[in-house]
């Protein structure tokens, strides 16, 4: 009897630990898998900021920042993020074209906008708004869509890239850019579209070269083809990456005790090439470790997408989850050498607070989508 009890009291626990986490609209799995890799990111980031205390300790508090974020983003259904799609996407691009006219200047750059109290990067603003105008828009529509409403939808992710081009910024254009089309994508869009985008693309590059790339971005390409035509200046950086990637080995040269990042060879080391400092000092296996964890955490993603109930939220969840692995798969890439250096962090892991945000907020709406289903289904079965 007493047997009985004990096992009957564990399930009630058990219950009023799931009911609380449901309640509060939080997705304990997705919850955790963040939690380890930010707590990864601290370990990595102590060595790479050059045991920087002050660098830690605010990291730390952007990171607890950004967790309350996601669990206030969370708490809103996910109908007024549809609803609430078209001004933002509106507001955004009043911001975007404010920037271009009276935007900070900053390393050759125009990309901030000074409100006097605060600096802002709008286009930060359209990784989450774009994703999110595109979904609802297209949710609207009987899917697949039809050709009008694919030319629209191309034209509400052009608008704003178009507009991060201009200031330049390459890198967060294509991750705008990718988040949109991969809402398209989701919604059905033909095979044909991809085709006859591929050839336009691949006819357009030599308009592009002329005429949309500038001098930096030009030499970016060329410094990717050949690092070691300009081994002291513009392929300065992407060789001490890979040295840095390669000299760790299986187990790493141990914390603290890499060369390339202790020793100031490594451009950003906190930031854009955390990669290459967490791949010298741990190796494969501290490689290893970050791979399961992103794993663990877009798995998680995959099922809150192919558990979504309407078509705005099916399309939303696979658009941050495929986007979440393109900044991965860019990070490692530019730093590895495959891909040009566009200046992206790796996400959750390099130092920063913009791009922190912006993904906890994603994570907060996924959060949002999966819990708030849980929650009408289980007061249906109470009634």
């Amino acid at each position: 009897m007493s047997e009985d009890r004990n096992t009957l009291s564990q399930v009630n626990s058990n219950s009023i630990g799931k009911n609380f986490f449901t309640r509060h609209h939080i997705d304990l799995p997705l919850m955790f898998g963040l939690f380890l890799a930010l707590c990864f990111s601290l370990f990595v980031l102590y060595s790479a900021s050059g045991q920087e205390a002050d660098m830690l300790i605010r990291q730390i508090t952007r990171t607890g920042a950004a967790f309350v974020l996601m669990i206030a983003v969370a708490q809103i259904p996910p109908k007024y993020f549809a609803k609430a799609s078209t001004y933002l996407y509106i507001i955004g691009v009043i911001l975007l074209v404010l920037v271009e006219l009276f935007g900070d200047i900053s390393k050759g750059a125009q990309r901030w906008l000074n409100l006097g109290i605060v600096r802002i990067q709008p286009s930060e603003f359209f990784k989450v708004v774009m994703p999110l105008s595109v979904a609802a828009f297209l949710a609207k529509t009987a899917l697949p869509p039809k050709l009008l409403h694919t030319i629209c939808s191309f034209i509400i992710v052009g608008i704003p890239t178009v507009l991060i081009l201009m200031q330049p910024d390459l890198g967060t254009a294509a991750l705008v850019s990718v988040a949109g089309f991969i809402c398209i994508f989701i919604a059905g869009l033909s095979w044909w579209w991809l085709i006859a985008g591929a050839i336009a693309g691949a006819a357009a590059l030599p308009v592009i070269w002329n005429f949309v790339l500038h001098d930096y971005q030009k030499q970016r390409v060329f410094t990717l083809l050949d690092p070691s035509s300009d081994p002291l200046g513009a392929g300065y950086h992407i060789i001490q990456s890979k040295i840095a990637i390669g000299s760790g080995g299986l187990y790493g040269k141990g914390w603290l005790q890499g060369s390339q990042s202790q020793l100031d060879f490594l451009p950003e080391p906190h930031t854009d090439f955390i990669f290459a400092v967490l791949s010298e000092e741990t190796g494969l296996v501290g490689f290893l470790i970050l791979i399961s964890l992103y794993c663990f955490i877009i798995g998680r993603c995959v099922v809150i997408t192919l558990n979504a109930r309407h078509n705005f939220e099916r399309i939303l969840c696979g658009s941050f989850t495929f986007t979440f692995m393109f900044y991965i798969f860019v990070n490692i890439g530019m730093v590895s050498g495959i891909l040009p250096v566009v200046g992206v962090p790796l996400p959750l892991i390099s130092y920063g607070g913009t791009a922190m945000i912006t993904l906890m907020i994603c994570f907060g709406i996924m959060m949002s989508i999966h819990t708030h289903k849980k929650v009408s289904f289980f007061m249906k079965d109470n009634k």
